[in-house]
């Protein structure tokens, strides 16, 4: 769903494990890593399509994570001009996401990136809480730091 400012809503998604390392996926076919994210639905809230979207990506299911935290507000950025379809319609300018802090409760062999005809990733690893701030493509930075800055205070949750 792309809203009349031309941002599709979407979600984005944190899993975190009991050492407090992140789950950092390395896209199909690029030298680029993220953290799963996809757009949500007409008929889904941000939670149902956080929870489509982890099973679809990581191959994890609701009762493999715990909720941790959310962010309150969307959390926007803008698409490189290079990357805008302007043939498309309507016209995408951004996505505006709101972020998910998921702490993994099952075992890590869990993690399946094959479970989607189409996977988003094709390799994984844990990595320090900020880490992903230096190393996702430039234009999402700023929102990688907005979504780990609100959802830190979430970390506490896990180890309760």
């Amino acid at each position: 769903m792309i809203d009349e400012q031309g941002y599709r809503q979407n979600v984005g998604i944190i899993i975190v494990n009991k050492d407090g390392k992140l789950f950092w996926g390395k896209r199909v076919h690029q030298e680029a890593w993220q953290f799963p994210q996809g757009g949500i639905r007409e008929y889904e809230t941000p939670q149902q399509a956080a929870f489509r979207e982890l099973r679809e990506e990581v191959g994890l299911e609701p009762s493999d994570v715990r909720v941790l935290g959310r962010t309150q507000n969307w959390l926007k950025y803008d698409l490189p001009k290079h990357l805008i379809r302007h043939n498309s319609q309507p016209l995408c300018v951004g996505q505006k996401q709101i972020w998910f802090l998921f702490g993994l409760e099952s075992d890590v062999s869990r993690i399946n990136l094959c479970l989607h005809d189409t996977p988003e990733f094709e390799d994984w690893s844990w990595v320090d809480y900020w880490r992903p701030v230096q190393e996702v493509v430039n234009f999402k930075q700023a929102v990688y730091h907005k979504a780990l800055t609100e959802l830190e205070q979430s970390l506490h949750k896990f180890w309760l």
